[in-house]
Order: C-alpha cells, then structure tokens, then sequence
C-alpha cells in the first residue's frame, strides 16, 4: 500500500540534522571529518576576516579624511569673476562681503558662512622658515568652525585670537613655536615705494595652536583676524571669498543653483567635492577592486568545502547505500551532505565576522603593537594625510561579507552533494 502524502517528512528533517551531525562529529578513523575541511574551516575564518577588516578600515579612511575636510574647510567656496578695476588691475576682491554673506545665510540648507582673506606667506622663528597660508577670519566665524572648535588636540587660549594669531601644530612643529612665541610674516607683496614694491614682514604673537587631524591641513594653516588681514595683504575693505557650510555635505550639487541666485550675477562656486573629488574616486575605485581580490579569496576558501565534502561522501559510501535502501530520497541525502557543508561555512564565516568586529574595535591597540614590532614609523602622516589608522564598523560592510561567504559556501557545497544523491546503491553495496 502506498505510503500517504501526510507522513512524507518535509525537507530538512530533524532526521536529517541528526545523520548530518553525527557525521560532522565523527572522528577521522570513522569517515568523519576530513583535514581538508579543517582547512576550508580555517580557510573562510581568515577570508572572512580580512575582507571586514579591510571594509572597516576602508569604511574609516573614508569618514576621517571626509570629517577632516569638512571640519576645517568649506563646503562651497563662493568667488566673484575676475573683473578691470578702474586703474587697469584685475581682481575677484568682494566689496559687498556682507550683504553677500547675509543672503546666503538666508538659505534654509545653509548652517555658516564667513568672507575670508587669504594669502600665502613664509613665516619665521629662530632662523627656521615654513611656507604657510593665511587665512583671514572674524574672531566669531573662526569659533563656529569644527574643526577648530573641536579639536583633535590644542594649547594656548582661543579667546585670545584678536591678539594675535592660531597656527597649526605642523606649523608649529617646522618652527619649533610655542604659545606666546612671535613669529614674523613675510609677504612678497608689500609696500610699493619709489623703488618698487618691497616685502611686507610684520610679527605676531602665537596665542593658539590647534590640530584638525588633517597632515596638510595643520602643516600649513595659520588663522589670522579679519580686520588685520585685510590690512596686512592690502585688500582695503573687501573679501577674497565667502565660504559657506551646509546641512548636508552629501547634496551640495541640489544647493549649487539656490546659492548661486544668492551670490549674484558674478558668482563663481567651488565645491568640497570639486577640491578632493579625484582623490575620493581614487578611493571608490581602491574600494572596489580590494572588494573583488578579497571576494576572491572568499571563493578560494569556499572551494576547499569541496575537497572535504567530496572526500566525506567517498568514505560514507557504505552509509548513503543503506540509507538509500531503507528508504531515503535523493533528495534527503543531499541535504545531509548540503548541510555538511553548509555548516563548515557557516562556522568559518561567524568566525571571521567576530575576529574582523574585534579587530576593527581594537585596532588602535593592535596598530600600536605592530608599530612597535616594526620600530616605528609604520605609518606615515605626510603620506596617508591622517595621523593614525581609522577602523569603522558598517553594517552594510558585515552584512556584504556574510552574504558573500555563505552564499559561497552555500553555492559551492550543493555539487558534491548531489553527487552524493545520485549515487547508486547497488554500487555502493556492491563490496560490501
């Protein structure tokens, strides 16, 4: 009599999680698991490892070097068109500075806004000379600033800044500066006399250094009050630009046109985007491509629960004749062996998940030790443009490698399963 439809068991039996099991646990001698699957094990863990390792770090790189450039710098740098002035000169100086910046801190999307002075110059202390590049700044636009109201690290007192003049630590390090120290500001574009324009040099007392965590920020930074800038590069009243920051740093392109109604007829805009764009696809396109090598060896690793599985089936031949015999499907007997080597991937995969989570957790540490190891010097600031290795944990970067590993492993165990289906019990018995 045939058997009813009802008391067909359903697939992934408890049953078959028992047979599975039993085969994962058996000792080698018994057919059970093999080296190879210790390997693919292994395998997978440092795959899996590495690939949310090198997402975090990419995923950190990114954000700090992003927050360093929209803490300390514009979002959109607002200029004029180079016009004739009446005596023959060219320029893009702003005279109308505030009304401008006024109408562009009416915009809604608009957070800050500050007309700058800006200018380069070599600075001095003690016979040791740095390029440097002035900034211009009201003492209230400089204290709404991120990145020199939160700080990586500062000395001195900010609320002294009319005084005198912030520098950066990088400039404070070529000059060998201190807080109180005065340092001189040579400008080529001086005085014009009878014999021609000489070099404009006037000292400065350092009241405040500061470090925004950027190398070339800090390297040559220096922040200077407006009204003296204005003075000491010969602007009279006006501006040289007006940078503006946004709410959303990720939508400047949906506030070009808003900000260039509000700057005038003879605005011109430069984005963050427009500064640091071909180093940021630089790092889109480093991205992808370590994504595919390591994705790579993700496969490389999944490929060893092949070896293992096909060398489990080999030895439990004899088992899968009986159990074909008394009454087991195909399809039964491939998911015991699917579910083999299922588990060898979902194993390997939750053990790199939590190694790669630990490492982006503690890599200060774990960077410290190898900079040791190595004797310093391991990273450097004036290359990288950070001061130390960032890690930052994504969601979306975990969730990525885990459906990579296990849809890997998942894809690659279902082959030699099936060559285990289909194998014929009579052959299978046939020595036995």
């Amino acid at each position: 009599m045939a058997r009813s439809k009802g008391n067909t068991p359903g697939p992934f039996a408890p049953f078959e999680w028992m047979i599975a099991w039993r085969y994962l646990r058996a000792r080698r001698a018994e057919g059970g698991v093999s080296v190879m699957t210790w390997i693919s094990l292994i395998g997978i863990t440092l795959a899996v490892f590495a690939l949310i390792a090198t997402l975090a770090v990419r995923s950190g790189f990114r954000h700090e070097f992003v927050g360093t450039i929209l803490g300390a710098n514009a979002h959109v740098t607002v200029y004029t068109t180079l016009r004739v002035t009446e005596t023959g000169q060219t320029t893009r100086a702003i005279e109308d500075y505030e009304d401008r910046a006024a109408r562009l801190a009416a915009l809604p999307f608009v957070t800050r806004t500050a007309p700058l002075v800006r200018g380069q110059v070599m600075s001095t202390l003690r016979n040791r000379n740095a390029g440097v590049e002035v900034f211009g700044i009201s003492e209230s636009d400089l204290n709404s600033l991120p990145g020199i109201v939160d700080p990586q690290s500062e000395q001195g007192d900010l609320n002294r800044f009319p005084e005198g003049i912030s520098i950066g630590s990088g400039v404070a390090l070529q000059l060998n500066a201190v807080v109180g120290d005065r340092i001189k500001l040579i400008s080529p574009d001086g005085v014009r006399t009878a014999f021609g324009t000489s070099p404009r040099v006037k000292s400065y007392e350092v009241v405040h250094i500061f470090s925004v965590g950027r190398f070339d920020i800090d390297r040559t930074r220096i922040y200077m009050p407006f009204a003296e800038a204005q003075a000491y590069f010969n602007r009279g009243d006006t501006a040289d630009e007006i940078e503006v920051m946004v709410k959303d740093p990720d939508a400047i392109d949906d506030y070009l046109l808003p900000i260039l109604n509000a700057g005038g007829q003879d605005t011109l805009l430069w984005t963050w985007r427009d500064a640091s764009g071909s180093f940021l696809r630089a790092l889109d396109i480093e991205d992808n491509v370590m994504f595919i090598i390591l994705s790579i060896l993700v496969l490389i690793a999944a490929m060893n629960i092949v070896s293992g599985l096909i060398m489990l089936v080999k030895n439990k031949g004899r088992d899968v004749g009986i159990l074909r015999t008394i009454g087991l499907s195909e399809g039964s007997i491939l998911r015991v062996f699917f579910i083999c080597g299922a588990f060898t991937g979902l194993i390997g995969t939750a053990a790199g998940v939590v190694l790669g989570c630990l490492f982006a957790i503690y890599i200060e540490p774990i960077f410290s030790f190898v900079n040791y190891v190595a004797g310093g010097g391991v990273w450097d600031p004036s290359i990288r443009g950070i001061y130390e290795l960032p890690a930052r944990l994504e969601f979306g970067d975990v969730m990525s490698a885990v459906i990579l590993s296990l849809g890997l492993s998942f894809v690659v165990t279902i082959f030699p399963a099936r060559r285990a289906a289909r194998m014929n019990p009579v052959e299978a018995l046939r020595y036995e």
